[in-house]
């Protein structure tokens, strides 16, 4: 692909964006100093109403970088972070990397179990987590289990405004942990009691790896993606470069998502960061506190998840807030629903445009513009320096013309070097130096890319390619529908059919006759769901994208149950 007739988007790129441009490579880090150095004094992290300007949480992160070092942090050595979005998550990112190690992203809601395996996967020497029962007794127990050396045990208290802080410490004590007295808890106050002088480390943006983030897809045991600083720098630099609507110093963005997340450590962290923005972080999402939020600070910018705009859309009341300040909102995690974007748009007056990557790239590959052309339905064109590819489904090495079905492959620099760990992993999902992401897409003559589904979620019924996001497209476009996710199910006839589960609006009444009348002419015969079941609630992960694999997992034992039962002699 060295020629430009290979990159189709290069004839309707958006203007004042050069896809070739050198990018501005330097450890994140780096781009933090250079963001503290120009605005010290303005907002960088503003946490339920505590503010902590630039120059507040360089002093923190130059202190927690010394206290990392002082526990044994160097270079390669990994360090996981079990934190929801606090200023905690923020400081011990960029610390533990300034002190040359490796953060291990971790989700607070893991089992323990499941932090155990992190831990011995990646090697993890130390975690760092809240003092809450929630999370410190599961990071405790795996001190036992694995070779974790030390838990770094942060007080929620101490980072509250009063009077919260106060009303926390009388109120949900019965939330706090007891810290053990044992030398392997050792509290975040003692960590950061220095002088601020840590010892910097000369780092390689290639080799040296800033970021494990686990990522397992629905299935399989979760492996980590090894990014390197080259890698979330490059994303960083090319999300701004996207986006010259940004103007630096002058932002504020919305921190709902949870760092812990691939989408939010780089496009709310990272790009926050390094654009000088200030970042309202969010402990959790519930729609009301993120509408309040948005109506009393103003924010600009809004990174979310389909469902998080699916549930302000559907927010009874919300004309009682306003969201005026907000320039553009951007999607990503998930298949954006036509309808979900015209109507967030039509409610709130903001720009809602489609991005899409993976862990693996750092996330971000590709984007819809932020003005000019926007294709209805596409996942936008690649970002500055990133070649996409749409290959054959049988032989990846082969790509397949513009305007037909094919895996998305993905070169750029801020593609993963590999999985840690993991050479046969990484060899299977490495085709030269482009990654198969296990999407299938279409990339239309102005290098448009539209994603049509995951491969693995491909129903083959009977013999027939069913696309699940074709099915939830047609679904939301009834005004009472409020959430659709669409599964295969064992079929002893076809192998396999479409289920679709559905949860319909406050106050909506819908039978799946209905339904299915109303999509007979947005779908083909082969396409119409063979059972519609509505549910109240639908499973999701934490940051709030729909999640089939309990849906999967309840079908396939249903089927198996149904089988056995079939088998048994009647009495």
């Amino acid at each position: 692909m060295d020629d430009a007739g290979d990159r189709p988007w290069l004839s309707a790129y958006p203007e004042h964006i050069a896809w070739d441009a050198p990018l501005p490579l330097a450890p994140v880090t780096d781009g933090f100093d250079r963001t503290v150095e120009k605005f010290s004094n303005r907002p960088c992290l503003n946490f339920l109403g505590k503010s902590y300007s630039y120059q507040d949480v360089d002093n923190l992160v130059r202190r927690a970088a010394k206290g990392f070092q002082a526990l044994g942090v160097k270079r390669g050595v990994k360090v996981g972070l079990l934190l929801p979005n606090t200023p905690y998550a923020v400081i011990s990112f960029y610390a533990i990397l300034k002190a040359g190690g490796t953060v291990v992203n971790m989700n607070p809601l893991y089992t323990a179990e499941e932090i155990e395996h992190l831990v011995a996967d990646s090697g993890a020497r130390i975690v760092v987590t809240l003092d809450l029962r929630l999370m410190l007794p599961k990071v405790s127990a795996a001190l036992e289990a694995t070779s974790l050396e030390k838990v770094v045990v942060c007080h929620m208290a101490d980072i509250l405004p009063f009077p919260k802080n106060y009303l926390f410490a009388v109120a949900r004590r019965g939330e706090v942990a007891r810290v053990p007295k044992d030398g392997l808890h050792i509290l975040w106050s003692s960590v950061i009691d220095n002088d601020g002088a840590y010892q910097p480390v000369e780092l390689s943006l290639a080799d040296d790896i800033a970021v494990l983030q686990y990522t397992g897809g629905t299935t399989g045991v979760p492996k980590g993606a090894m990014l390197s600083h080259g890698n979330i720098a490059a994303n960083a630099n090319q999300l701004l470069a996207w986006c010259p609507r940004v103007i630096e110093g002058e932002e504020r963005i919305v921190g709902v998502l949870p760092l812990f997340h691939v989408f939010a450590m780089t496009v709310v962290m990272n790009v926050g960061i390094l654009g000088g923005a200030e970042i309202l972080l969010m402990p959790r999402f519930k729609v009301e506190d993120l509408l309040k939020l948005i109506d009393s600070k103003q924010p600009t910018i809004f990174p979310g998840v389909p469902t998080i705009f699916t549930a302000i859309n559907n927010f009874e009341g919300l004309d009682r807030y306003d969201l005026s300040s907000l320039k553009f909102a951007i999607s990503a995690g998930a298949g954006l629903p036509i309808e979900v974007k015209l109507d967030f748009e039509r409610l709130t007056g903001c720009m809602l445009v489609e991005g899409y990557g993976l862990s693996e790239t750092s996330p971000a590959a590709t984007c819809n513009p932020f003005g000019g052309q926007i294709k209805a339905g596409s996942i936008g064109q690649p970002l500055p320096g990133t070649d996409v590819q749409m290959r054959d489904l049988d032989d990846p090495s082969h790509p397949v013309p513009l305007g037909e079905k094919g895996e998305i492959c993905i070169r750029g620099p801020q593609v993963m070097p590999g999985y840690w760990n993991r050479p046969d992993a990484t060899a299977d999902v490495m085709v030269g130096d482009f990654l198969r992401t296990g999407d299938v897409g279409i990339m239309d003559d102005e290098g448009f890319c539209f994603l049509v589904d995951r491969i693995k979620d491909v129903i083959i019924s009977g013999g027939y390619k069913v696309y699940p996001r074709t099915i939830e497209e047609a679904i939301y476009r009834h005004e009472g529908v409020a959430e659709a996710t669409v599964i295969a199910v064992p079929d002893d006839y076809r192998g396999e059919a479409a289920k679709a589960f559905v949860k319909l609006k406050d106050g909506v009444s819908l039978g799946a006759e209905e339904l299915v009348d109303f999509l007979k002419d947005k779908l083909s015969p082969i396409e119409m769901p063979d059972q519609i079941e509505f549910r109240d609630e639908l499973p999701k992960t934490l940051i709030g994208k729909l999640s089939k694999k309990e849906l999967v997992a309840e079908e396939r034992a249903k089927y198996e149950a149904a089988k056995v039962e079939a088998q048994e002699p009647s009495t």
